[in-house]
């Protein structure tokens, strides 16, 4: 090829994927690797940062190869991740953050909850950050889980000299910069980029890490993401299978990489930008909606200012657990979650559908939060109900149970809605990304359930579209960041929602909420005791 072309890096959560585009946003090839997870105790999750590195080199040779580009086609390159934290010491080495004591088991990875009591502390505070967080400090952001690392493992606290966000450690990996990008230290990191002096020290030290900006060498001012952060180092270059021509994008955490992809092409209407929302869904979902002005309430993380696009602020409800709430159904009846597996589970819910209506399983009922209530009650310890099972264990009743739970994942995406129209926002057409796009079952519930009209994205993989976006505006292909997310967004597919299947569900999202209710009053009894 003798275009210029850009290499788009998606780090999740159990895998890296690299994607080859051109200048228009078009696909040419993809690729993905394995990344290993350590799992030491319950609430406990863990990256290898060396392990995921050499995961994104395989996956970027092996993503050129699908594309038949050469290493010199390619003129930039964007990474997102995992909103995980990467532990460093003075001499670049890794330093362990595990109970297991392995000092390669060095991030902690976004999912892992060992920091709830941390995050309780946070909010307890009524900082002023939290004006800009939901008014909740939650243990997937980083200030708990730093509090937690000096209580617990103050040798590692001693000796660290560099913390990262992951994006920022793969941007760092590939250029040598230790730029940070604004999307991750405004997202996790309690960085107010609306205003002059970005950081509050005072709040670190109230919550007894005020020495961060020691250990941590965080700068004091933070980098847009898709901002050149200059070109490969030989090193990188050698690894990636790439040149040192190559241009490195500041990075983005990986929903928000998704909301580029998807909602991209209004970067230059706002009025557009406030019709349309993203949910960006696989492991977890996301719902983001962008507005040039800011909208702060209680439940959803944010406003934050130019996390994704310039000049719009940002707020973002999300579900911790959907698609692993969904493989964990198929592994407490022992299968394994793969894409097979739930094909043949969603192919055979259409047909019990078919026989059975939208009324299948219908007294059977699911509260989705078995890994916390991200929005809108932001509650890290609430947990999952199931009501209405039986002793039957046939293949066809994992079936219901699946269906049914999907079903919750949709209401409770309803519930996130609901909280954004009743603070402002006027969501009316969802823009689904992710490995949920790519499920039938879903995508029609999004539709029926939340009456929102529903797009399918034309571009395969809306992540990394997002990311490659980035690339080209670090590469200079476009003038900024605006420029390339409208010139390569890929519009799609509209799907509207069936007004009698919307009848059907709204009896089920009264359920929903009046088990929600029903959940505080049993906790209320539970923790008074006597």
């Amino acid at each position: 090829m003798s275009e210029a072309l850009l290499c788009a890096v998606d780090v999740g959560t159990g895998s890296a994927r690299a994607g080859i585009f051109d200048r228009s946003g078009r696909l040419h090839g993809r690729a993905e690797r394995p990344i290993a997870m350590n799992r030491p105790e319950p609430g406990h999750a863990e990256h290898d940062s060396e392990d995921i590195w050499s995961a994104v080199c395989a996956a970027v040779r092996a993503a050129r190869d699908d594309a038949d580009a050469a290493a010199s086609d390619i003129a930039g390159i964007g990474f997102d991740a995992t909103c995980s934290l990467v532990v460093r010491g003075r001499q670049g080495e890794q330093l362990g953050v595990s109970t297991s004591e392995e000092a390669r088991w060095d991030t902690i990875a976004w999912l892992d909850h060992r920091a709830i009591a941390e995050a309780e502390e946070c909010t307890a505070s009524r900082h002023h950050v939290l004006d800009f967080s939901g008014g909740v400090m939650s243990p997937e952001m980083q200030a708990p889980k730093l509090m937690w690392l000096k209580r617990h493992f103050p040798g590692t606290w001693a000796n660290a000299a560099r913390f990262f966000d992951l994006a920022d450690f793969l941007t760092l990996r590939a250029s040598g910069s230790e730029a940070r990008s604004l999307c991750t230290l405004t997202c996790k990191w309690t960085y107010l980029a609306h205003e002059q002096d970005g950081w509050r020290q005072d709040f670190f030290e109230e919550m007894g890490i005020p020495d961060l900006f020691e250990r941590g060498g965080l700068p004091r001012r933070a980098t847009p993401a898709g901002a050149d952060l200059g070109p490969l180092t030989e090193e990188a270059a050698a690894g990636l299978g790439l040149t040192r021509a190559c241009r490195v994008a500041a990075g983005i955490v990986d929903a928000y990489a998704g909301a580029l992809g998807v909602l991209g092409g209004f970067a230059g209407d706002a009025a557009a930008m406030e019709r349309h929302m993203a949910l960006i869904a696989g492991t977890s979902s996301c719902v983001m909606t962008m507005s040039r002005g800011p909208r702060r309430f209680p439940g959803c993380w944010g406003p934050y200012f130019g996390a994704a696009l310039p000049g719009f602020w940002l707020t973002e409800g999300g579900q911790s657990a959907t698609g692993a709430l969904l493989d964990h159904l198929i592994r407490w009846r022992g299968g394994e979650p793969d894409a097979a597996a739930h094909a043949r589970i969603v192919e055979r819910v259409m047909a019990l559908r078919a026989r059975e209506g939208l009324d299948l399983a219908g007294r059977l009922h699911v509260l989705p939060d078995f890994h916390g209530n991200r929005s809108p009650f932001g509650d890290p310890s609430a947990l999952g109900v199931v009501s209405g099972l039986t002793l039957d264990t046939s293949f066809d009743s994992l079936c219901r149970l699946y269906w049914r739970t999907a079903v919750a994942i949709a209401l409770g995406v309803r519930h996130i809605l609901d909280a954004l129209r009743d603070n402002g926002h006027t969501p009316e057409i969802l823009h689904v990304g992710g490995g949920h796009s790519r499920n039938p079952l879903l995508m029609e519930l999004y539709a029926d359930v939340t009456g929102c009209r529903v797009v399918e994205p034309s571009a395969q993989d809306a992540v990394l579209l997002g990311t490659a976006m980035l690339a080209a505006s670090a590469a200079g292909l476009y003038p900024d960041l605006a420029s390339a997310c409208s010139a390569m967004h890929q519009g799609g597919t509209e799907r509207r929602p069936d007004p009698t299947a919307r009848i059907r569900f709204d009896r089920d999202y009264r359920v929903f909420l009046e088990m929600h209710r029903q959940r505080r009053v049993l906790d209320e009894m539970t923790t008074q005791g006597g």
